[in-house]
């Protein structure tokens, strides 16, 4: 069995739902340790990247201001990013999320218990999961930066950066 990472995403509704708990707690039964996590708001660019292979479907645009959380608005325009690991950690979050359709998902799946499909055709699945391992490299990278996972899982290069702009604490 393979140790491996995945990303987590509760997304926009399951925020605004208040199912972050029972989320995290369904997560837990797998008993895969949290190397990161942080809560933040989805930009336009990141949320175009992260769906970047979906770009040439029509329903894109509805796709990226769902993950940007722009039907909800204040507050529940944001997400919470958690990177997963453990043993065959990919295949087992994905059961417990179940399948992209809520409505073919198994009920008892996260998916299953608390996503839809609005009048509007978009599906609300509350959560995102990485599908396999090089997504799970992509998407890690794309959604945090190296100091922010507790645990090296990827190469890095030190690099000195000039001129960047950086809100600090007054």
């Amino acid at each position: 069995m393979a140790i491996e990472q995945l990303l987590i995403l509760i997304k926009p509704d399951g925020i605004k739902k208040s199912l972050t708990g029972n989320i995290l707690t369904k997560l837990s039964e797998v008993r895969m340790v949290i190397i990161g996590a942080k809560v933040l708001k989805v930009s336009e660019k990141l949320a175009e990247e992260h769906y970047y292979q979906l770009r040439d479907k029509p329903f894109f645009s509805e796709l990226v201001d769902y993950i940007q959380g722009k039907i909800y608005g204040e507050p529940w325009n944001r997400v919470l990013a958690l990177v997963y690991q453990g043993e065959d950690a990919i295949s087992k979050m994905r059961k417990i999320a179940g399948a992209t359709n809520p409505e073919e998902a198994d009920p008892v799946s996260i998916r299953g218990a608390y996503g839809r499909i609005t009048t509007h055709g978009i599906y609300e699945n509350v959560i995102h999961c990485s599908s396999d391992s090089s997504e799970a490299k992509r998407e890690i990278e794309l959604w945090f930066e190296p100091e922010e996972i507790v645990k090296s899982i990827y190469p890095t290069k030190k690099v000195v950066l000039e001129k960047e702009e950086k809100t600090i604490w007054a």
